[in-house]
C-alpha cells in the first residue's frame, strides 16, 4: 500500500521532472522536485509557522497563569487549554507538516534506492504513460544515457561515507554538512530569544541545591538544545546514504529558510502598521483632549443712570 500510493507518486513525479527538463540532468531534477514539494506545502507551512508565532506570543499570559495557579497542575492545564482555545491555537498543529514531510522524504529514499541498485528501475517503476516521453524512449533504448549526477561534479548515488569502509567522498560530504548547517538555521530562525533564559546545566545545578525545578524552564532549554542535536542527527543519518538525499535535504532547507523569512518578515510588517495605526489613534485623542474650549464673549451688565 505504501508503495503503490505513496512510493510510486513520488518517484514518477521525479521522474517526469527529469524527462522534461533540458539537459536531463537528475541533480537538478531532484532540486526541482523538492522546490515543488515545499510549494506545494506552503499553505500548510504558512499556518504552521504562525502557530508558532502565536505560541510565543503567548509566553507572558502563560507565565501569569503558572502564577495564580500556585502549583497547581490540573488547574494550571485548565488555564491553559482555555487560553489556547480563546486565542484559537491548536498546540499540536507543527505535527502536520512532520506527518506530511516524512512520507515523502522515505518515498524519496526507497525511489533512489531502486535506481543505485539498478539504473532500470527509471523505466521499470515508472507509470506507461511516462513511456511515451520522447527522453524515457531513448533510456529505454540504452539505459547508459541516464546520467546519476550534478552536473557532473556529484554522483547522487554515492554516499559521503561507504558503509563497507574507504575514503570519504568529499563532494558528497559537502553537501551531508550543508543539509546539517541548513537545518541549524532553519530550527535557529523559529527559536524564541529570551533575556532571562537559563541553560540545563543551571536548572539542574538548582535542583541539586533543593530548589524545585521549573518546568517551562527545562523544556525551553531542550527546546535550544535541540537546534543542535537535529543538525547532528541529520549529519550522521545522511552520511551513509546515497547523497540524492542529502541533496534534497540540502535543497529543502534552504528552502524552508526563505519561506520561514518571508512569513516572519510579514507577521513583523503587520505587528508595525498596527502599532502605527494604534499611535496615530493614541495621538488624535491627546490632541483632542488638550485642545482648549472656544471662549464664549460675555456681555457686561450695563450700568443703570442714577435719576437725580
Amino acid at each position: 500500500m505504501f508503495t503503490k500510493f505513496i512510493v510510486q507518486p513520488v518517484f514518477n513525479l521525479l521522474v517526469f521532472i527529469y524527462a522534461v527538463i533540458p539537459g536531463h540532468n537528475f541533480g537538478l531534477a531532484i532540486i526541482l522536485f523538492t522546490i515543488l514539494v515545499r510549494l506545494l506545502m506552503w499553505p500548510l507551512m504558512k499556518k504552521q509557522l504562525h502557530h508558532a508565532k502565536a505560541m510565543r506570543g503567548l509566553q507572558p499570559e502563560l507565565k501569569r497563569i503558572k502564577k495564580e495557579a500556585k502549583g497547581d497542575r490540573q488547574k494550571e492545564s485548565t488555564m491553559v487549554m482555555a487560553l489556547y482555545k480563546e486565542k484559537e491555537i491548536n498546540p499540536f498543529s507543527t505535527v502536520g507538516l512532520l506527518i506530511v514531510q516524512l512520507p515523502i522524504l522515505l518515498a524519496l529514499y526507497s525511489g533512489i534506492q531502486r535506481i543505485v541498485h539498478d539504473p532500470n528501475a527509471i523505466i521499470n517503476f515508472s507509470y506507461p504513460f511516462l513511456h511515451n516521453l520522447s527522453w524515457m524512449k531513448q533510456l529505454s533504448g540504452n539505459i547508459h544515457l541516464f546520467d546519476s549526477s550534478l552536473f557532473g561534479v556529484l554522483d547522487l548515488t554515492k554516499s559521503a561515507l561507504p558503509k563497507g569502509g574507504g575514503k570519504l567522498y568529499v563532494p558528497a560530504l559537502i553537501v551531508v554538512a550543508g543539509s546539517a548547517i541548513a537545518q541549524y538555521y532553519q530550527s535557529k530562525q523559529l527559536m524564541p530569544t529570551a533575556k532571562d533564559s537559563r541553560s540545563i546545566r543551571s536548572i539542574l545545578k538548582d535542583a541539586g541545591d533543593g530548589k524545585q525545578a521549573d518546568r517551562d524552564d527545562m523544556n525551553a532549554a531542550i527546546g535550544r538544545n535541540m537546534r543542535y542535536l537535529v543538525p547532528a542527527m541529520v549529519f550522521i543519518f545522511t552520511i551513509q546514504l546515497a547523497s540524492a538525499l542529502s541533496l534534497y535535504w540540502l535543497t529543502s532547507g534552504i528552502v524552508a529558510i526563505i519561506q520561514q523569512g518571508k512569513v516572519l518578515k510579514q507577521d513583523e510588517t503587520e505587528l508595525e502598521s498596527t502599532t502605527t495605526a494604534k499611535d496615530v489613534n493614541t495621538k488624535e485623542v491627546i490632541e483632542a483632549e488638550i485642545i482648549p474650549p472656544k471662549k464664549t464673549k460675555t456681555k457686561k451688565p450695563s450700568k443703570k443712570k442714577k435719576r437725580r
